[in-house]
């Protein structure tokens, strides 16, 4: 006796549909695990599986998802930065009050946005780490000990040379 098999839990079947709503709301901005909560979407994980294995070319489709979604994000910085609605609040007595606390979850949502962007982007948002010896920035120089006194000596000397004067100290 065959029975029909109610459909229980969330989709793991691939499909191109699903693939490109996930990718336009990362797009967005809006990250993978919200994106999963919703009705009807895959987990996370299965999300994340497709991707690492490629399934019908989706890790290059995810991969500029999420790239775009993290440039939204950076646009997102500013907007939070630049609102001030509820820096400010009306206490009991009718007076303007700071409201710190709305203050300080601003500064949290936005340094954690600059933070996931460093490791996320690092060419774009990350720090910047000068090294040398490539063709765009040449080894650092170094010289031996004491070459830098006997030049700035010399360089001195040329000075006075054109001024006029000995460069040897008065009375000597």
């Amino acid at each position: 006796m065959t029975e029909a098999v109610e459909a229980r839990g969330r989709p793991s079947i691939y499909s191109q549909e699903v693939a490109d709503e996930i990718c336009a709301r990362l797009m967005t901005g809006e990250t993978l695990r919200a994106v999963c909560r919703d009705e009807g979407m895959p987990h996370e994980s299965t999300v994340r599986l497709w991707a690492a294995e490629d399934r019908e070319g989706f890790y290059t489709q995810y991969t500029k998802a999420r790239e775009a979604g993290y440039l939204a994000m950076a646009d997102e910085l500013l907007e939070i930065a630049d609102d001030g609605r509820n820096d400010w609040v009306v206490d009991e007595e009718g007076g303007d009050k700071y409201n710190g606390d709305h203050v300080q979850r601003s500064r949290l949502r936005v340094d954690t946005r600059k933070w996931l962007l460093s490791k996320a982007l690092p060419k774009v948002f990350g720090d910047k780490l000068a090294l040398g010896g490539d063709a765009d920035m040449p080894p650092i120089q170094t010289e031996e000990v004491g070459q830098g006194a006997a030049k700035l000596a010399a360089y001195l000397d040329s000075i006075a040379e054109r001024s006029g004067t000995s460069g040897e100290p008065d009375g000597e």
